[in-house]
């Protein structure tokens, strides 16, 4: 099949293709004329490039994947390279999860001590002391969140 069969038929662009090309994850082979021809399994690959991209592997960790089913083998996640990014990103997940039931905590706490103040305080409007904000979540937790990994920076705003 050509470029455009595949990426319609796998629901992407012939750029997208053409980049995985770039990356030497999906090579094509070349017909005499020069166009780009492809065959199932070379759809099988861009699927499970695609599968592993929607669950937030970055495409250089689809690599061992594509290479396991290069290798012949009926799945990409049945080579030892494979389980290895498997394990890799479940510890990333893991971290992550960790980090957010951190903020969600904070959250619940800053929310509990808002009420608190409104409950103590019913006649104060929020404009009043709209100088002075309740919430003093770290900025450090926010930025993390936000993807920010100048630690210098956040060490000398956070204070």
């Amino acid at each position: 099949m050509r470029i455009g069969e595949l990426a319609e038929r796998a629901g992407t662009t012939t750029r997208t293709l053409r980049y995985y090309e770039s990356r030497g994850l999906l090579p094509a082979r070349r017909t005499g004329n020069g166009h780009r021809t492809y065959d199932e399994s070379d759809l099988r690959l861009l699927r499970q490039i695609r599968t592993l991209q929607d669950f937030g592997f970055d495409l250089e960790e689809t690599r061992p994947f594509v290479e396991c089913l290069r290798a012949g083998h009926p799945a990409g996640d049945a080579c030892p390279a494979s389980l290895a990014v498997y394990r890799r990103k479940l510890t990333e997940l893991d971290g992550l999860i960790d980090q957010l039931r951190s903020v969600r905590t904070q959250v619940a706490e800053q929310l509990a001590q808002a009420e608190a103040f409104r409950s103590a305080a019913p006649g104060v409007d929020a404009l009043d002391t709209a100088a002075e904000p309740l919430c003093e979540m770290t900025a450090a937790v926010v930025r993390d969140q936000r993807g920010t990994k100048d630690k210098g920076k956040k060490e000398g705003e956070a204070k």
